[in-house]
């Protein structure tokens, strides 16, 4: 086994009822002692924030459910942190909507959990990003392996990478949940060195040991050190509000 005695989950929808992850809060409570099970010791929970459509839950909504969220855990001795963000869905507004108190930067920090298009490009995206990164904010893209222009192209990935933009990919993906595809992007991306964080992606509880068997692929290229800093040492940069150069 590999797993870290501590990982930091930096991406999850676990808030209930606010996404197409966790529907009541004792859906919450499981995925969260699911985690927990596999190492997982500190959270950040990002909701969607697609604007204009259901998925609108508003920050100070958020933070109700959280804190009715951390008094469940408390009450039922699981001991995860869990911090706010969103997983905003790329657009000209998102540094408006911050200021506005609308949306959430991952747990109060300058890093923002931004999201492309699945299966469509979008020709604005490097405008937006630098118009964001110029405002002072990192940008974590969310998956990028899972974006169909970077599994057409993966020299936009490296093109976003040279830009600043910093790569958090999902532990599924390397156990092949997202296809062939992610898989065959996700293991260039880890032999070019250049993923920044991992991330569950929850939405539902998974096999009891996926983070584990994850764990485990990772060794294919990576050093049991710089597993450390991929699921334990870089996230924590974003909980501390760590901005490096």
């Amino acid at each position: 086994m590999v797993t870290p005695n501590k990982i930091i989950d930096i991406h999850t929808h676990i808030l209930p009822g606010v996404d197409d992850g966790a529907k009541t809060l004792a859906d919450s409570i499981r995925i969260l002692r699911w985690l927990a099970n596999q190492g997982v010791t500190d959270v950040i929970a990002t909701p969607h924030y697609i604007d204009e459509t259901e998925y609108n839950s508003s920050r100070s909504a958020n933070l109700k459910i959280l804190d009715n969220l951390k008094s469940r855990l408390e009450a039922d001795d699981i001991h995860v942190n869990v911090y706010l963000g969103n997983e905003i869905y790329i657009d000209d507004k998102i540094a408006g909507l911050i200021l506005a108190g609308k949306i959430s930067t991952m747990a109060d920090s300058k890093y923002l959990l931004v999201e492309l298009p699945m299966n469509d490009e979008f020709l604005n995206y490097e405008d937006y990003l630098c118009d964001l990164m110029n405002k002072g904010y990192k940008i974590v893209l969310a998956h990028p392996e899972r974006y169909s222009i970077i599994q057409k192209n993966y020299k936009i990935a490296k093109k976003l990478h040279e830009m600043g933009v910093l790569f958090q990919c999902n532990f599924g993906s390397l156990i092949g949940r997202y296809g062939i595809n992610a898989r065959r992007i996700i293991r260039k991306m880890a032999r070019d060195k250049i993923i920044f964080a991992f991330g569950s992606d929850v939405h539902h509880c998974g096999r009891k040991d996926y983070i584990t068997l994850a764990c485990e692929k990772l060794l294919r290229y990576y050093t049991k050190r710089e597993i450390s800093q991929l699921l334990m040492i870089n996230p924590e940069k974003i909980l501390k509000n760590i901005i490096d150069d």
